[in-house]
């Protein structure tokens, strides 16, 4: 059975200056799956992530999402597609002087015909599927922790009902049992509403937990890609100490060769 691509990434380069951070990349996203992506530090992982939502630039290549070729589409078809998507940062990115549930109305009031009670009903409906309690849409961004700003970040990116979540380092920061509730979290949710997810990461007990495939970056582009046993055969240095090294060892729960 062929799988449907929600985002399909070819030939793509990417350069700042001198600095070449993509080449030849190709990647797909199918739908309904949690893809985990990982690669060294610079990378580019989280480049590649805003790349493809159009936050940055790149010198070459195609980036399909939902079967549209964003760099071809007018302004308008763009934004009905950006609007099937949402973004979740690895800092929150959220405007400190709005409370949560302001932070999460903000891309609502791009839906015509909503009424503040309805936008406001929406947002703290939001705000409880992303795991905060009732209390928090009153708050600002400076009185929550760090777990919870990025709850209330992914609160936002729910807030259109897309059918793509793009997550930059969502457990970065979490102690171990907030990382893994994160975790469970974003399997419910995908699960729950038939998300696509793009999940970059360094943490291994979140691909562990729940993500269904795994890419490398490596070398400017996809090194490789596929499940978690799949990358203990990859010969390759880096892949090979990352999936193999002590720290895989403590996230498989002491066997690096599980599946």
């Amino acid at each position: 059975m062929t799988r449907e691509a929600v985002v399909c990434v070819r030939n793509l380069r990417t350069q700042f200056g001198p600095h070449l951070v993509h080449e030849g990349l190709d990647l797909d996203l199918f739908r309904g799956e949690i893809l985990g992506v990982v690669g060294a530090s610079g990378s580019g992982k989280s480049v590649l992530l805003r790349a493809i939502v159009g936050l940055e630039v790149s010198q070459a290549g195609t980036i399909e999402v939902l079967g549209k070729t964003l760099a071809a589409l007018p302004g308008s078809e763009r934004r009905a597609v950006e609007q099937r998507w949402g973004v979740m940062f690895q800092d929150g990115a959220l405007f400190s002087s709005l409370t949560v549930r302001e932070n999460v109305e903000v891309p609502l009031r791009a839906v015509p015909g909503l009424t503040d009670a309805q936008r406001r009903g929406l947002a703290e409906l939001k705000v409880s599927m992303a795991g905060l309690p009732w209390k928090a849409n009153n708050n600002y961004p400076s009185e929550l922790s760090g777990g919870m700003r990025k709850r209330a970040g992914l609160a936002r990116a729910l807030a259109l009902d897309p059918e793509i979540l793009f997550l930059d380092e969502p457990t970065a920061g979490l102690d171990p049992i907030g990382a893994a509730a994160f975790d469970r979290l974003i399997l419910t949710l995908r699960d729950a509403l038939n998300l696509s997810v793009f999940l970059v990461t360094h943490d291994l007990d979140t691909l562990h937990a729940c993500c269904d495939r795994v890419a490398v970056l490596a070398e400017h582009k996809v090194l490789t890609t596929g499940t978690m046993a799949d990358m203990l055969k990859v010969d390759h240095p880096w892949v090979h100490e990352y999936f193999h090294g002590a720290r895989a060892r403590a996230a498989s729960g002491g066997n690096p060769d599980r599946d």
